[in-house]
């Protein structure tokens, strides 16, 4: 019998990714610090804070399949959070014209019962045009990202932000590593095709 699925996870965004694989799934907040602590890497910090939401969520469900995941931002060695607002979102993007900011998706598979614990972080890499204020602004008000790692969202009007985009999954960017998870489901017993 196929263990409960459990996306560990608030994220509207995760969630409709998760749903392209059809899977049963329930899907549960975790509650936990997101904190950078200082001087970790961007890699360290997104798979540890994947682990976290995962651990979170099976201590309650240690019998459960348990996916957690998070994202963040890199420019000039400098992690990028959620905006919260649109002045916030309009700095990160000044910040990110004409240069290339590297996105960390990390996911985990969990399953406490079988001692399954899968960790990996998919990098993904934008390059971002040279828009002016006005253009940024506009794009703000429009699609108005303000709960997005980075400041857009690429599956939507963000796309005329960039220059190129270079990555294996482009899942990442928007959240949730499809690619990579699929393997990592198969490798915890979960039959996705």
């Amino acid at each position: 019998m196929q263990e409960k699925i459990i996306l560990a996870s608030s994220s509207p965004y995760r969630r409709l990714l998760l749903d392209r694989l059809r899977l049963d799934y329930e899907c549960h907040s975790p509650d936990i610090d997101e904190s950078v602590h200082s001087g970790e890497a961007a890699t360290d910090y997104v798979c540890r804070l994947a682990e976290a939401k995962a651990q979170a969520i099976a201590r309650d469900y240690p019998d459960a399949i348990v996916i957690g995941s998070d994202q963040c931002a890199l420019l000039d060695e400098r992690i990028l959070g959620k905006p919260g607002s649109h002045e916030n979102a309009l700095q990160q993007l000044r910040r990110a014209q004409g240069k290339t900011v590297v996105f960390h998706t990390a996911v985990c598979v969990l399953n406490l019962a079988r001692d399954i614990c899968l960790v990996e972080d998919v990098p993904f890499e934008v390059e971002f045009r040279n828009l002016s204020d006005q253009q940024l602004a506009h794009y703000l008000l429009v699609e108005q990202p303000y709960d997005c790692a980075g400041s857009f969202k690429a599956e939507g009007y963000g796309a005329c932000l960039f220059k190129a985009l270079r990555g294996d999954d482009p899942n990442a960017l928007i959240g949730l590593p499809l690619l990579r998870l699929t393997t990592m489901l198969e490798s915890a017993g979960v039959t996705v095709v």
